[in-house]
């Protein structure tokens, strides 16, 4: 009954994120309630871990959002020359950031295997990559 419940949330959130008219924005309340009901339901989360798990979960992707930003900001003006001494000072910069972004996951899992198993942990791994897809495939499903 309550994976039901998930699926129908799920469904009616995701529907709601996308019904709008074309040419509108999403909004992303929506689109983050359907990413959260996705996610639930898919590493198979009760209450007590939902409830545990969603903000540690939410604090990681914010420090990893910001850090994937400034990763982007490097990459700022490829077209315009730079000099050696700046390509190498951006080089070493995206190598601390990603050193950065794996100490943060390292973070993210230990907080979240006092919660979720490891086996959860694993899976979540790829979860965000497959509502993205399920989004864009529906996308262009409604498009057509």
């Amino acid at each position: 009954m309550k994976k039901f419940t998930l699926m129908i949330l799920f469904s009616l959130a995701i529907g709601a994120a996308y019904a709008q008219r074309p040419g509108e924005r999403y909004d992303p309340e929506k689109l983050k309630a359907a990413k959260v009901a996705f996610i639930t339901t898919r590493l198979d989360l009760n209450s007590d871990q939902a409830e545990k798990f969603w903000p540690i979960y939410n604090e990681f992707s914010d420090k990893r959002e910001s850090v994937l930003r400034e990763m982007a900001g490097l990459n700022n003006r490829r077209d315009t020359p730079i000099s050696e001494e700046e390509a190498k000072s951006r080089i070493a910069k995206k190598f601390d950031l990603e050193q950065k972004l794996l100490n943060e996951e390292k973070v993210f899992v230990e907080k979240a295997s006092k919660v979720i198993s490891y086996n959860q942990i694993f899976l979540l791994n790829g979860l965000s990559r497959d509502f993205a897809r399920q989004i864009y495939q529906r996308q262009r499903r409604d498009n057509q």
